[in-house]
């Protein structure tokens, strides 16, 4: 199948290579073609903008920053809902706000026909390398069922979760779960730390128990240790939990926890080290590894 894709950061480009690996044939768009350089020798085709892919493919699927760069994907000049007639599907894989999301994808219908789908996703850099992620969906269970072909390419599991913007609220609750656990994670490494204990076997010494979980075992070494890959940012994870404080303010439901999170991500982006990797954040902590 001829497949168009948007957006070739950290999780686009292993998506790419997933739906070539499975035998699509897919055009490829990013607002910087420097990095399309890898997709492209492994097969995929350049599109000089939304608009031409959307001339070419049924179905494109966007995976870009925020709620601004897709409505300048899909809504903006030279935008998919420029062209007419052959694109059926949008599936956005990016973490949005939902009300956006239903703006958008009502105006999308209205200018050129076409469906959405809200499908951000979940498992990180190495999910999408391993074909393992989970995505979380809003739309129609048809359109759905059309694309889940596509899907299966770099997922293993897509759950249905209502409309347009459902997608968009359960991935919001799975960034809350995420960054919560991280902080939590770090604060316990500084505690051990700062009480002498070595940090780097608090995985070990907890696995199996009750605070036992993957992102314990993932991110003990990370923190301990360092990395110098970025799986995920720390401002990514701030823009997540802003969106998820904005959503609870309009629903007016009580997050305590979360919005003590936002705020340690908050003092990451202000020291300086938002663009790390979210292992970082026990940096904000104060956690000393030459303890």
């Amino acid at each position: 199948m001829k497949i168009g894709f948007c957006g070739l950061g950290l999780m686009g480009q292993p998506m790419v290579h997933r739906l070539l690996q499975a035998g699509h044939e897919v055009l490829v768009w990013n607002r910087s073609a420097d990095k399309a350089g890898g997709v492209l020798q492994a097969g995929a085709v350049w599109c000089d903008s939304p608009a031409a892919m959307a001339r070419e493919c049924e179905i494109v699927l966007l995976c870009v920053f925020d709620a601004q760069a897709v409505h300048d994907v899909v809504l903006g000049e030279q935008g998919l809902a420029d062209a007419q007639g052959v694109l059926r599907v949008v599936v956005d894989h990016s973490s949005i706000p939902p009300q956006a999301t239903r703006d958008m994808a009502e105006q999308l219908r209205r200018r050129c026909s076409a469906q959405w789908l809200d499908a951000p996703v979940s498992g990180g850099v190495g999910g999408a390398e391993q074909g393992t992620l989970a995505i979380m969906a809003g739309g129609q269970a048809d359109v759905l069922d059309e694309v889940r072909p596509v899907l299966a390419a770099y997922s293993q599991r897509v759950t249905l979760m209502g409309g347009n913007g459902a997608g968009q609220v359960t991935k919001l609750c799975n960034q809350t779960i995420v960054a919560t656990t991280l902080t939590a994670i770090a604060e316990a490494l500084s505690l051990a730390n700062d009480n002498g204990v070595d940090a780097s076997l608090i995985s070990e010494a907890l696995g199996g128990g009750w605070a036992d979980s993957v992102l314990l075992q993932l991110f003990v070494p990370r923190m301990t240790q360092g990395t110098d890959q970025t799986k995920a940012s720390i401002d990514t994870m701030l823009k997540d939990l802003n969106t998820v404080a904005d959503l609870a303010r309009a629903s007016h439901t009580t997050m305590p926890v979360a919005h003590a999170a936002q705020q340690t991500y908050r003092a990451g982006h202000r020291m300086g080290i938002g663009g790390r990797d979210v292992a970082e954040i026990v940096q904000v902590l104060g956690y000393n590894s030459n303890k």
